[in-house]
């Protein structure tokens, strides 16, 4: 097999499927050829942790976590720089296995903070997009419209329009056109193994590219379940207003997962 390109440019291709304790990434490389990584969760939930509404957040952020740190891996295989000839890379693989233990902690140690801090951004700027942004342009609407009740289920309708608009939007660009291919090939296999079927390409065509536990899914149902919240939670000052939307999106994830 070869490595897909599209505009001349070659595409991350990879999958990640997890499963209770462990997860798996299978990467194409530029080459044709597929590597497997497979990695175990050591972190058990316990105590608190596998309460109702509370395992949601966790597991929320959890796959968060995965997701960055399987793309990152991805990317390592895609490097801009031009292909190096087979001395080049032997003298290169031999210069990196005389690193000391000590800048291989300090490259994790700068991964974590990496992956923290690509969770911490993307946690912002979703809740900026679709909590906060559909807030605000609703309230451009409060001098004409006096109803709490009609203003909140506008921002609802509002927050359902930038969700179904941005998933549409990015679905334009090629590389994530791509992505949403494997994501569907990756339902179509679950739903032939959670169907007792054998893993074979014949019995995977057959299967639906819906599945119940989608990722995509839960963030719609985030978007339904904050439109229902909010309804009946309600204050007349606006900043207000912004602070419990924040506040209550570990709740809402909670409750939808």
């Amino acid at each position: 097999m070869k490595s897909s390109e599209i505009g001349g440019q070659a595409v991350i291709e990879g999958v990640m499927m997890k499963n209770r304790n462990q997860y798996a990434v299978a990467v194409r490389k530029p080459d044709g050829e597929i590597t497997v990584d497979v990695q175990k969760i050591e972190k058990k939930r316990t105590g608190i942790l596998k309460a109702p509404i509370i395992r949601g957040v966790v597991a929320f952020v959890d796959s968060m976590v995965i997701g960055i740190k399987t793309l990152s891996y991805s990317a390592t295989f895609f490097e801009e720089e031009e292909p190096k000839n087979k001395k080049e890379a032997d003298a290169e693989i031999a210069v990196a296995r005389t690193e000391d233990t000590a800048e291989e902690k300090q490259s994790s140690a700068g991964d974590k903070a990496l992956v923290a801090g690509t969770v911490v951004l993307s946690i912002a700027f979703s809740v900026l997009l679709f909590m906060l942004l559909p807030m605000f342009l609703s309230r451009f609407l409060a001098k004409v419209i006096e109803s709490q009740l009609l203003l909140t289920l506008i921002e609802g309708g509002l927050r359902i329009l930038i969700f179904v608009g941005y998933v549409v939007a990015i679905s334009q660009l090629n590389d994530i056109k791509r992505v949403f291919s494997y994501h569907g090939a990756e339902h179509k296999s679950i739903n032939c193994i959670e169907n007792g079927l054998d893993l074979t390409v014949e019995n995977v065509r057959t299967q639906s590219r819906q599945h119940k536990r989608c990722g995509t899914s839960f963030l719609l149902f985030v978007v339904f379940i904050s439109l229902i919240f909010f309804l009946f939670i309600r204050v007349d000052q606006v900043w207000l207003q912004a602070i419990i939307r924040v506040l209550l999106v570990p709740v809402i994830a909670g409750i939808s997962y």
